[in-house]
């Protein structure tokens, strides 16, 4: 319809008669949504594979197809690679060797080649046009920017997560949500789209009836759907992310969520309805799209070149393991007088090793933070369940904090919390939250500047946790013996073991949760540790375990402990059960690890600004809310490795390299490395490639940077004040603004066991056999006598360089 003037006004459809479940449409939808990592909300943000969607094609093929639907690449600029040549990172043997592995037609055939390559910056990639894209450069209105606001300011009411007190509802789901919205929101309208509320009011009621809709409106062939889809996703950012993981989540637990589709229709309307006001200004320009989306995916010759070179790096850097694995470093013969097993996080791996050159007598153990407890945790006064798990796994237990018996001391903390949280509430109501500002906001510059110089009051410990309801003993049994097993310790346990979580202290940062254990769902590793402990000093537990081959001490005491990666101090739980046969053991292992973690600040204090001579004042930048680094959290890590302590013991990884104890010998029929492989190993490559993706392509896998965010809904962050979400890490965990902390390369993966049980179980799981066939993961295999190969095929394991 064409008003007086010529232009076109949006006007009802009437739905067309197609099919919303054609198999194909299905189909495309599915592989759409799959291609986009899921994002985990801020109060228990996890690391995420970015590419977790492309994990079954090689890095060249993730990047022509990234390219084409994000525009980003996702290696570094030649420059980079130029300069780990320049320095002997990159060496010309690591360029022949990364070449050789290579086998497309008309790639460059000599290292010379590859070196004038490097000498050649790339262009940087352009995603294939919207119809939004196509809108704006027809009209000058920035019809990308203003879809992403109005959706974005529709989605941080629809998704919230208690931040605001006045939410939009959930019962009628996302589509329904926003077209009840968008039928009375002007502001398109006002920016140019006339009649755009009457158009989305006549839009099929269902989402999946809009999607099919939108889809012949635009005259979208089939095999142009799948990439025209997931062009539509990535466009909305960290709101598609968040629908991701609202599928993953249902999965879990054997149930489907749809938000994914309804945001696919909800974009995909507002393409129909600029498709039909500006259609006739790039006619030949949406041809040119659909003719992109439907052309076959092939990498050019600089992604494959960029493939190469990426390999060529994380060869350096394999050689640079190499070098600190077959180092001699003598280990103590005598038995133990203190253990303390910590998680495999690389900020362990400095800690383990300063507690251990602190005393002959001290061994450490590395084991994931959850340390075998997949628990869903309630804490003390609160009514939130926590899942402290890794996000891959359901709970199988459930604990709360505080006994069934209540002590005068407990009641008042809990009486305490509930008026904190009521006071909090107050404080930001709209009937108060003025009145609150005008009467206490002089009071408030007290806090402010304490805060402000990094003076903030420490966290009150919680009661004990316990299991409710409590595991039956057969249950207990299997579960201790299943850890034990797990952590190769079956034997020569120690007087006092230390079972060591760890967790940060972070004030006034949204993502605080990143730098929690990521095998504890991004929480503090102390429940977990404080569990497993209660449960191995069980006397009716260790009988048992004592039936099956495991007979621990009666003079062994486990005690719970977390150690805080921000200041590198340890809480020892000691007050969880009677200690006083160990006073005198665990005064040791206190004078112990404060001076171990002395040692770790101060080699990590040249890292950390304004952190004080010998680390002095690393404690206070943890109680700074105005520090956007408390610390570099997982920042460097580049290796994994499976082994017995004594192939790292002594060995400086430069807190780099996740360390998983494991002794082949021990595990009877590969059970214990088949969950090493498809557990820990698959969680470090999720933070892995979160960290890669947040350095080769901030823009689409990045945080953004934190001094532009606000929080949106408790959920997640924006920069400025609206648009898309951003998922990934800010630029802040990554950057020290001079250069980067993180070199973005892909995990080794080293494990000491036969080849023939690590193909066996390589084989038998897919999802982990795509990770190391396309080298997302490389996989190393150390024998008995030191020398390294390199998985390069099934059965194929040639010596390493």
């Amino acid at each position: 319809q064409l008003d007086q003037t010529g232009s076109t006004l949006m006007t009802k459809f009437e739905p067309i008669a197609v099919d919303p479940r054609h198999a194909a449409h299905d189909a495309a939808i599915d592989a759409a949504v799959l291609t986009v990592p899921p994002l985990w909300p801020l109060a228990s943000s996890v690391a995420v594979n970015p590419f977790v969607g492309q994990a079954g094609e090689p890095l060249e093929q993730a990047a022509a197809r990234l390219a084409r639907v994000a525009g980003v690449a996702i290696t570094m600029p030649r420059a980079w690679y130029a300069g780990r040549l320049a320095t002997g990172a990159m060496t010309e043997g690591d360029l022949a060797a990364a070449l050789s592995t290579s086998d497309w037609a008309d790639r460059p055939q000599s290292v010379d080649e590859l070196k004038r390559a490097l000498e050649r910056e790339v262009d940087a990639p352009c995603a294939i046009a919207t119809v939004a894209d196509l809108a704006a450069q027809a009209s000058g209105i920035d019809w990308p920017g203003i879809i992403a606001e109005r959706i974005g300011h529709w989605a941080a009411g629809y998704f919230d997560q208690g931040q605001a007190l006045w939410s939009a509802g959930h019962e009628s789901g996302a589509y329904r949500s926003w077209r009840e919205t968008a039928t009375h929101d002007l502001t398109p309208e006002l920016l140019g789209l006339p009649g755009f509320a009457r158009f989305v009011a006549g839009a099929p009621e269902t989402a999946k009836g809009a999607l099919a809709r939108s889809v012949m409106t635009l005259g979208m062939g089939s095999d142009a759907l799948e990439g025209f889809l997931a062009r539509a996703l990535t466009t909305l950012g960290g709101w598609g992310q968040y629908a991701r993981f609202l599928r993953f989540e249902a999965e879990l637990a054997n149930a489907t969520d749809e938000t994914a589709i309804d945001l696919l229709a909800i974009r995909l309307l507002w393409e129909e309805a600029l498709f039909e006001r500006y259609q006739g200004a790039f006619t030949r320009g949406w041809k040119d799209a659909l003719a992109a989306h439907a052309a076959p995916i092939t990498p050019t010759e600089d992604q494959r070149i960029d493939a190469i070179l990426q390999h060529a790096a994380e060869l350096g850097v394999q050689r640079k393991l190499i070098v600190q694995l077959t180092e001699q470093v003598a280990t103590p013969d005598d038995g133990p007088a203190i253990q303390a097993a910590f998680c495999i996080d690389v900020r362990s791996e400095r800690f383990r090793r300063a507690l251990e050159a602190s005393d002959p007598g001290v061994r450490t153990l590395g084991f994931a933070g959850f340390f075998g407890l997949a628990t869903a945790h309630r804490r003390f006064a609160s009514d939130v369940i926590e899942k402290r798990l890794p996000v891959l796994l359901n709970p199988t237990t459930t604990s709360v904090a505080g006994s069934t018996e209540q002590s005068a001391a407990d009641r008042l903390q809990r009486y305490r919390a509930r008026a904190s949280r009521a006071w909090g509430r107050f404080k930001l109501a709209a009937v108060s939250s003025f009145a609150f500002v005008e009467a206490t906001g002089p009071v408030y510059i007290v806090k402010l500047m304490r805060d402000a110089v990094g003076r903030g009051d420490r966290a009150r410990i919680e009661p004990a946790p316990r299991l409710e309801p409590p595991l039956p003993l057969d249950a207990q049994i299997d579960a201790a013996e299943n850890i034990l097993r797990a952590m190769s310790l079956t034997s020569h346990f120690a007087r006092l073991v230390l079972i060591v979580g760890h967790g940060a202290t972070v004030n006034n940062n949204p993502h605080a949760s990143a730098l929690q254990c990521g095998a504890c769902g991004g929480f503090a590793g102390d429940v977990n540790a404080r569990l497993l402990a209660s449960l191995l000093n069980d006397r009716e537990v260790r009988a048992g375990l004592k039936v099956r081959a495991i007979d621990i001490p009666p003079t062994t005491l486990f005690v719970g402990a977390l150690h805080d990666t921000t200041s590198d101090r340890v809480a020892v739980y000691d007050g969880d059960q009677d200690c006083a046969s160990h006073r005198d053991d665990l005064a040791r292992a206190r004078t112990l690890l404060d001076r171990a973690g002395q040692c770790v600040r101060i080699e990590r204090a040249p890292q950390l600004p304004n952190a004080g001579a010998g680390g002095g004042r690393i404690g206070y930048r943890a109680h700074d809310w105005a520090q956007t680094r408390p610390e570099w959290g997982l920042a460097g890590a580049r290796a994994f490795l499976a082994a017995p302590r004594e192939r790292s013991v002594g060995r400086s990884f430069e807190g780099q390299v996740f360390l998983h104890d494991y002794d082949w010998k021990l595990d009877e029929g590969f059970g214990v490395l088949e969950l090493i492989l498809t557990a820990p190993v698959v969680v470090a490559s999720w933070i892995s490639l979160q960290y890669y993706g947040s350095v080769v392509a901030p823009t689409l896998f990045g945080g953004g940077n934190k001094l532009l965010h606000n929080v949106t809904g408790g959920l997640g962050v924006v920069e400025g004040n609206g648009g898309v979400l951003r998922g990934g890490l800010p630029w802040q965990s990554v950057h020290n603004g001079e250069h980067f902390l993180h070199d973005p390369v892909r995990l080794t993966v080293c494990v000491e066991a036969p080849s023939s049980a690590i193909d066996a179980i390589v084989a038998k799981h897919d999802h982990v056999r795509a990770l190391f066939d396309n080298r997302w993961l490389h996989l190393l295999r150390l024998d008995e006598t030191g020398k390294l190969s390199s998985r390069v095929a099934q059965g194929d394991w040639p010596p390493f360089l």
